[in-house]
C-alpha cells in the first residue's frame, strides 16, 4: 500500500487533514508579526566644509552649490540635503539601499575633487 493509495480510500480523513493544514497555516499567518514602520538603515555619508567668518549665503552659494552638483552625479544617490550656517557648511547624502556603503567614499572623494576647483580657497 503506497501513500496515495491510503488518501484515495479514505476521502473524508483527507479532507479533514487538508482542512487541519489550512486551518494551522491560517493561524501561524495570523501571528505573523508585521512592522508598519520597519527599521530600515540607508547608507548615509555627511560632508561637512568650513570657511571661517563667511556668512551662511556664501557658504551656500560657494561651497555648498559646487559640491552639490558633484554630489549629484554619484550613483545611486536617493536624496542630498544641505544646511549653511555661519563659516559651516553640512550636506549629508543619502544612497538607495542596493548602494553598500564601503564603495561610497571613493566616489565622494572624487567628486570633492572634481568641484575643488570651484571652491573657494582655504
Amino acid at each position: 500500500m503506497n501513500v496515495s493509495e491510503l488518501f484515495i480510500r479514505r476521502p473524508v480523513t483527507t479532507t479533514l487533514l487538508m482542512a487541519g493544514v489550512l486551518m494551522a497555516g491560517w493561524m501561524a499567518f495570523q501571528n505573523l508579526p508585521i512592522s508598519d514602520l520597519p527599521n530600515v538603515d540607508f547608507p548615509t555619508v555627511n560632508v561637512t566644509a568650513n570657511l571661517p567668518g563667511a556668512n551662511p549665503e556664501t557658504m551656500a552659494a560657494a561651497v555648498a552649490t559646487p559640491l552639490e552638483r558633484q554630489f549629484s552625479q554619484i550613483d545611486g544617490l536617493d536624496s542630498m540635503t544641505s544646511i549653511s550656517t555661519l563659516g559651516y557648511t553640512s550636506i549629508t547624502l543619502q544612497f538607495n539601499l542596493k548602494r553598500k556603503i564601503s564603495d561610497v567614499p571613493p566616489d565622494i572623494e572624487a567628486a570633492i575633487t572634481r568641484a575643488g576647483a570651484l571652491l573657494p580657497p582655504g
